[in-house]
């Protein structure tokens, strides 16, 4: 049997949204852990990106997805030091 292709699922693991939607890895991880998200849907451990509702995420906040595309950081340098202060504790 043969693996669907990325355009027929709508459901996928982070690492198949980041290829499909041509995303920077690290910041699309980075963007996963910042905040809670309307398209993030939990299985046990794992985050799946429900892919409707991460489109509709990227249509109302064109600058997050020029963001992941050009490697440069969705949040800001103040959410960015705030997050790693509280990871250090």
């Amino acid at each position: 049997m043969k693996k669907p292709e990325l355009a027929d699922k709508d459901i996928l693991n982070p690492s198949e949204a980041a290829e499909f939607y041509d995303l920077s890895r690290r910041k699309f991880f980075c963007l996963l852990k910042s905040e809670s998200l309307p398209f993030i849907a939990m299985y046990n451990n794992r985050k799946l990106i429900i892919r409707s509702e991460f489109e509709a995420f990227l249509k109302a906040r064109p600058e997050v997805e020029e963001a992941l595309k050009n490697g440069r950081s969705p949040i800001s340098q103040k959410a960015r030091c705030q997050a790693q202060g509280s990871s250090k504790r």
